[in-house]
């Protein structure tokens, strides 16, 4: 299957750069995935399309402030990381820039000095080992000296850092927010559980092959980074009660899709407490396994994710969608509107 079939076009002028003042202030499109009919609503409506004993799905993670800029020890020039994965203790996976700069024993002081960095390797893609040393708890270091590591289609800065992250979100480890989740707010969430909507929580920290578009020519070639989920004992009895009841299991964001497709086809359609490293790649052709509907924002032409919502709705119906989006000036990535898909 040809990438350029997930391709459309974008006008810049509709990449939001800000949130919104308010979270569910955003405009929601539904798409029916039968049919392809859509329907224009805002995001406080969302309440209207679930039936009391149906499960909403969201991912506590939580985004590290993980940009860091510091200086190398020996020449003081200036040298920007992005953390992207721990390793074993303080080892950590990152992107360096500029890269060329950083070889293999090059150390790097943050701040003064309460954080420093050698370099001890090479990882994929261009990447680097680091070793960390400080005094304290890490990421307390890492609050008080990092940056939101914002998607690099974002220009403007970004006043609250708070607005990176959703009101759910516990579990520290992400270098990049769940954006569909962003949309949410404690009062829509009390409301859904009034209406008898189970809400539970999965954690899948995001890498940034989130923002990677999808360079291959075919589809089938593109291989997906891995990111690590966990999901517990109760948040599986849930879900697995749910569907034995007959409710609809609505997954928030393509992270909570990755992660319960991945567990539901590891035990035919059934949940089970687990957490481990998935490179789940879900295109047009995959039969669901875990979900029965998304909310999703607006994606990346030809990205991975484009592609994983086609898979849900198929192919003519998402495209058709995303030029109405286009047409209708929806606000699209990280911080734009939101598709709900039932």
């Amino acid at each position: 299957m040809k990438v350029e079939l997930f391709d459309f076009y974008l006008p810049e002028e509709l990449i939001a750069q800000v949130p919104l003042k308010e979270r569910d202030a955003s405009r929601l499109m539904v798409l029916h995935k039968e049919t392809g009919e859509m329907e224009h609503q805002t995001f406080k409506s969302i309440i209207d399309y679930f039936h009391p004993g149906d499960c909403l799905v969201l991912n506590n993670t939580r985004v590290m402030p993980a940009r860091l800029f510091g200086v190398k020890e020996d020449t003081g020039a200036s040298i920007e990381i992005l953390l992207l994965k721990q390793q074993e203790n303080d080892v950590w996976e990152t992107l360096v820039k500029p890269a060329k700069r950083v070889k293999e024993g090059t150390v790097i002081t943050f701040g003064s000095g309460i954080l420093k960095a050698t370099c001890i390797g090479t990882s994929d893609h261009g990447g680097r080992l680091l070793q960390f040393e400080y005094e304290g708890i890490f990421y307390e270091v890492l609050d008080s000296l990092g940056e939101m590591p914002l998607p690099p289609y974002i220009k403007e800065q970004l006043d609250d850092r708070e607005r990176y992250q959703t009101v759910f979100s516990r579990e520290i480890g992400s270098a990049a927010a769940p954006t569909a989740g962003l949309h949410f707010t404690e009062e829509i969430l009390e409301q859904l559980k009034e209406k008898g909507v189970h809400i539970a929580f999965i954690t899948l920290h995001v890498g940034l092959g989130t923002f990677r578009p999808v360079s291959a020519e075919t589809v089938e070639e593109h291989e997906m980074h891995a990111e690590f989920y966990q999901v517990t004992d109760g948040t599986a009895s849930l879900l697995n009660e749910v569907r034995s009841n007959g409710g609809r299991i609505i997954s928030v964001g393509t992270t909570s899709t990755r992660t319960l497709e991945t567990i539901a086809s590891k035990h035919d359609g059934k949940f089970a407490p687990e957490s481990g490293w998935t490179n789940i790649f879900i295109y047009p052709g995959y039969e669901f396994k875990g979900i029965d509907g998304m909310i999703t924002n607006f994606h990346l032409p030809k990205s991975s994710l484009i592609m994983l919502v086609s898979a849900l709705a198929s192919r003519e119906f998402v495209m058709n969608a995303y030029e109405t989006a286009v047409k209708e000036k929806y606000r699209f990535f990280s911080f734009g509107d939101a598709m709900l898909i039932i």
